[in-house]
Protein backbone atom coordinates (compact mmCIF):
# COMPACT_ATOMS: atom_id res chain seq x y z
CA UNK A 1 0.00 0.00 0.00
CA UNK A 2 0.74 3.67 -0.75
CA UNK A 3 2.17 4.98 2.67
CA UNK A 4 2.95 8.72 1.39
CA UNK A 5 0.25 10.51 3.66
CA UNK A 6 1.50 12.26 6.03
CA UNK A 7 -1.09 11.52 9.69
CA UNK A 8 -2.94 14.10 10.58
CA UNK A 9 -2.42 15.78 13.97
CA UNK A 10 -4.71 13.90 16.62
CA UNK A 11 -5.12 12.72 20.02
CA UNK A 12 -3.12 9.73 19.26
CA UNK A 13 -0.10 8.59 16.97
CA UNK A 14 -0.44 6.12 14.17
CA UNK A 15 -0.15 5.03 11.04
CA UNK A 16 -1.74 5.60 8.22
CA UNK A 17 -1.76 3.62 4.59
CA UNK A 18 -3.57 4.58 1.93
CA UNK A 19 -5.53 2.73 -0.36
CA UNK A 20 -4.27 1.03 -3.60
CA UNK A 21 -7.48 0.55 -5.08
CA UNK A 22 -9.84 3.19 -6.21
CA UNK A 23 -13.45 3.77 -5.73
CA UNK A 24 -15.85 6.67 -6.80
CA UNK A 25 -15.98 9.26 -4.22
CA UNK A 26 -14.06 8.97 -0.32
CA UNK A 27 -12.55 5.64 0.65
CA UNK A 28 -13.99 2.82 3.29
CA UNK A 29 -11.89 2.79 6.41
CA UNK A 30 -10.95 0.44 8.84
CA UNK A 31 -9.13 1.28 12.21
CA UNK A 32 -6.58 -1.64 13.72
CA UNK A 33 -6.46 -0.97 17.84
CA UNK A 34 -3.73 -3.64 18.66
CA UNK A 35 -3.37 -5.07 22.26
CA UNK A 36 -1.35 -5.00 25.37
CA UNK A 37 2.60 -4.24 24.84
CA UNK A 38 2.16 -3.88 21.36
CA UNK A 39 2.30 -0.73 19.13
CA UNK A 40 0.61 0.80 15.74
CA UNK A 41 2.92 -1.08 13.66
CA UNK A 42 1.84 -4.52 14.93
CA UNK A 43 -1.13 -5.20 13.44
CA UNK A 44 -0.14 -3.40 9.69
CA UNK A 45 1.06 -7.39 8.96
CA UNK A 46 -2.95 -7.73 8.41
CA UNK A 47 -2.98 -5.43 5.69
CA UNK A 48 -2.29 -7.29 2.13
CA UNK A 49 -5.45 -9.69 3.50
CA UNK A 50 -7.68 -6.57 3.42
CA UNK A 51 -9.60 -5.17 0.60
CA UNK A 52 -7.30 -2.77 -1.57
CA UNK A 53 -10.32 0.38 -1.27
CA UNK A 54 -9.70 0.38 1.93
CA UNK A 55 -8.10 3.18 4.37
CA UNK A 56 -6.42 1.88 6.78
CA UNK A 57 -5.57 3.55 9.86
CA UNK A 58 -3.44 1.80 12.87
CA UNK A 59 -3.30 3.63 16.22
CA UNK A 60 -1.16 2.99 19.31
CA UNK A 61 -2.49 3.01 22.79
CA UNK A 62 -1.71 6.29 24.95
CA UNK A 63 0.30 4.29 27.95
CA UNK A 64 3.58 2.92 27.78
CA UNK A 65 4.17 -1.07 28.73
CA UNK A 66 7.65 -1.24 29.74
CA UNK A 67 7.72 -4.93 30.14
CA UNK A 68 7.47 -5.07 26.04
CA UNK A 69 8.53 -1.37 25.26
CA UNK A 70 5.05 -1.42 23.50
CA UNK A 71 1.86 0.21 25.16
CA UNK A 72 -1.63 -0.71 26.66
CA UNK A 73 -5.00 0.86 26.51
CA UNK A 74 -5.45 0.28 30.19
CA UNK A 75 -4.13 -1.76 33.28
CA UNK A 76 -6.35 -4.46 35.09
CA UNK A 77 -5.84 -6.44 38.10
CA UNK A 78 -8.05 -9.40 37.08
CA UNK A 79 -8.44 -10.31 33.10
CA UNK A 80 -12.08 -8.44 32.41
CA UNK A 81 -11.77 -5.21 34.72
CA UNK A 82 -9.96 -2.48 33.31
CA UNK A 83 -8.36 0.36 35.28
CA UNK A 84 -11.11 2.91 35.73
CA UNK A 85 -9.43 5.96 35.14
CA UNK A 86 -6.83 4.48 32.26
CA UNK A 87 -9.86 3.10 30.39
CA UNK A 88 -11.34 6.23 30.66
CA UNK A 89 -8.76 8.05 29.25
CA UNK A 90 -8.31 5.74 25.88
CA UNK A 91 -11.85 5.74 25.41
CA UNK A 92 -11.69 9.34 25.19
CA UNK A 93 -8.41 9.38 23.03
CA UNK A 94 -9.81 6.82 20.91
CA UNK A 95 -13.28 8.84 19.97
CA UNK A 96 -11.55 11.97 19.39
CA UNK A 97 -9.17 10.04 16.92
CA UNK A 98 -12.24 8.61 15.41
CA UNK A 99 -13.47 12.10 14.88
CA UNK A 100 -10.67 13.78 14.04
CA UNK A 101 -9.94 11.12 11.12
CA UNK A 102 -13.69 11.58 9.83
CA UNK A 103 -13.00 15.26 9.23
CA UNK A 104 -9.23 15.17 8.31
CA UNK A 105 -9.01 11.98 5.54
CA UNK A 106 -11.19 11.07 2.54
CA UNK A 107 -13.27 8.74 4.24
CA UNK A 108 -16.77 7.60 3.42
CA UNK A 109 -18.31 7.97 7.01
CA UNK A 110 -21.01 5.13 6.39
CA UNK A 111 -18.20 2.66 5.94
CA UNK A 112 -16.19 2.97 8.75
CA UNK A 113 -14.70 -0.61 10.01
CA UNK A 114 -12.87 -1.17 13.77
CA UNK A 115 -10.52 -4.39 13.96
CA UNK A 116 -9.38 -4.96 17.54
CA UNK A 117 -7.36 -7.97 18.89
CA UNK A 118 -7.20 -8.71 22.29
CA UNK A 119 -7.46 -5.62 24.75
CA UNK A 120 -7.80 -3.59 21.00
CA UNK A 121 -11.01 -5.41 20.84
CA UNK A 122 -12.20 -4.44 24.02
CA UNK A 123 -11.62 -0.88 23.15
CA UNK A 124 -13.56 -1.67 20.06
CA UNK A 125 -16.43 -2.70 21.25
CA UNK A 126 -16.32 0.34 23.84
CA UNK A 127 -16.34 2.28 20.67
CA UNK A 128 -18.59 0.45 19.15
CA UNK A 129 -21.09 -0.33 21.84
CA UNK A 130 -21.39 3.29 22.73
CA UNK A 131 -21.79 5.05 19.65
CA UNK A 132 -22.81 2.25 17.05
CA UNK A 133 -23.93 4.72 14.62
CA UNK A 134 -20.15 5.32 13.50
CA UNK A 135 -19.52 2.04 12.59
CA UNK A 136 -20.23 -0.04 9.71
CA UNK A 137 -18.79 -3.10 11.02
CA UNK A 138 -16.42 -4.21 13.91
CA UNK A 139 -13.97 -7.31 14.15
CA UNK A 140 -13.35 -7.98 17.89
CA UNK A 141 -10.74 -10.88 18.03
CA UNK A 142 -9.44 -12.37 21.23
CA UNK A 143 -11.20 -9.63 23.75
CA UNK A 144 -14.09 -9.16 25.58
CA UNK A 145 -17.38 -7.09 26.71
CA UNK A 146 -16.06 -3.72 28.83
CA UNK A 147 -18.76 -4.36 31.69
CA UNK A 148 -19.14 -2.84 34.72
CA UNK A 149 -17.16 0.53 33.70
CA UNK A 150 -17.94 4.30 32.82
CA UNK A 151 -19.84 3.48 29.51
CA UNK A 152 -23.81 2.57 28.83
CA UNK A 153 -23.62 0.20 26.11
CA UNK A 154 -26.63 0.52 24.10
CA UNK A 155 -27.38 -3.25 23.66
CA UNK A 156 -31.00 -2.18 21.47
CA UNK A 157 -29.17 0.36 19.33
CA UNK A 158 -26.81 -2.17 16.64
CA UNK A 159 -29.25 -2.68 14.01
CA UNK A 160 -26.71 -0.71 12.14
CA UNK A 161 -23.73 -2.42 12.83
CA UNK A 162 -22.32 -5.85 12.14
CA UNK A 163 -20.25 -7.57 14.58
CA UNK A 164 -18.05 -10.45 14.22
CA UNK A 165 -16.02 -11.96 16.96
CA UNK A 166 -13.70 -14.49 17.17
CA UNK A 167 -11.69 -16.67 19.83
CA UNK A 168 -9.48 -19.30 20.42
CA UNK A 169 -10.87 -21.67 22.16
CA UNK A 170 -7.35 -22.81 24.01
CA UNK A 171 -6.82 -19.12 24.67
CA UNK A 172 -4.76 -19.10 28.15
CA UNK A 173 -4.89 -15.07 28.36
CA UNK A 174 -8.61 -14.22 27.78
CA UNK A 175 -10.17 -17.39 28.65
CA UNK A 176 -13.18 -18.46 25.96
CA UNK A 177 -15.68 -18.02 28.62
CA UNK A 178 -15.22 -14.45 28.13
CA UNK A 179 -15.99 -14.83 24.68
CA UNK A 180 -19.25 -16.90 25.24
CA UNK A 181 -20.36 -13.90 27.88
CA UNK A 182 -19.48 -11.76 25.36
CA UNK A 183 -21.67 -13.61 22.64
CA UNK A 184 -24.81 -13.82 25.17
CA UNK A 185 -24.81 -10.41 25.60
CA UNK A 186 -25.30 -10.05 21.46
CA UNK A 187 -27.83 -12.15 21.64
CA UNK A 188 -29.76 -9.51 23.56
CA UNK A 189 -29.32 -7.52 21.21
CA UNK A 190 -30.53 -6.24 18.22
CA UNK A 191 -27.19 -6.86 15.84
CA UNK A 192 -26.01 -8.72 13.24
CA UNK A 193 -23.71 -10.95 15.01
CA UNK A 194 -21.39 -13.53 13.64
CA UNK A 195 -19.65 -15.67 16.49
CA UNK A 196 -16.68 -17.94 15.89
CA UNK A 197 -14.37 -20.20 17.89
CA UNK A 198 -11.06 -21.59 16.41
CA UNK A 199 -8.58 -24.36 17.65
CA UNK A 200 -5.83 -22.40 18.50
CA UNK A 201 -4.75 -20.16 21.46
CA UNK A 202 -4.35 -16.25 21.77
CA UNK A 203 -3.94 -15.19 18.25
CA UNK A 204 -5.02 -14.10 14.74
CA UNK A 205 -4.92 -17.23 12.37
CA UNK A 206 -4.63 -17.41 8.77
CA UNK A 207 -8.47 -18.96 9.22
CA UNK A 208 -9.47 -16.53 11.17
CA UNK A 209 -8.73 -13.17 9.04
CA UNK A 210 -10.06 -15.45 5.86
CA UNK A 211 -13.32 -15.61 7.62
CA UNK A 212 -13.28 -11.86 8.84
CA UNK A 213 -12.05 -10.89 5.26
CA UNK A 214 -15.26 -12.63 3.90
CA UNK A 215 -17.48 -11.47 6.06
CA UNK A 216 -16.47 -7.73 5.26
CA UNK A 217 -16.65 -8.23 1.64
CA UNK A 218 -20.38 -7.72 1.22
CA UNK A 219 -20.55 -4.49 4.06
CA UNK A 220 -17.77 -2.77 1.62
CA UNK A 221 -20.66 -2.79 -1.05
CA UNK A 222 -23.33 -1.33 1.24
CA UNK A 223 -23.37 1.98 1.52
CA UNK A 224 -26.02 3.97 3.66
CA UNK A 225 -26.93 7.48 5.21
CA UNK A 226 -24.68 7.97 8.36
CA UNK A 227 -27.04 8.20 11.40
CA UNK A 228 -26.62 10.94 13.72
CA UNK A 229 -24.60 10.95 16.82
CA UNK A 230 -26.99 11.43 19.88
Amino acid sequence: MDTSMKPIETSLANRVLMPEGTVNGPHPAIILIHGRGADEDDLLGLSTAFDERLLLLSVRAPYPYPPSNGYTWYDADAVGTPEPSMFRTSYDMLTSFVEDILSGYPIDPTRVFLFGFSMGSVMALALSLTRPEQYRGVVAHSGYVPEGTHLSLRWKSLAHTSFFLAHGSLDPVIPISLARRAHVLFMGSDASLTYREYPMGHQISDESLGDVVRWMAPLLEQRGEQTACP
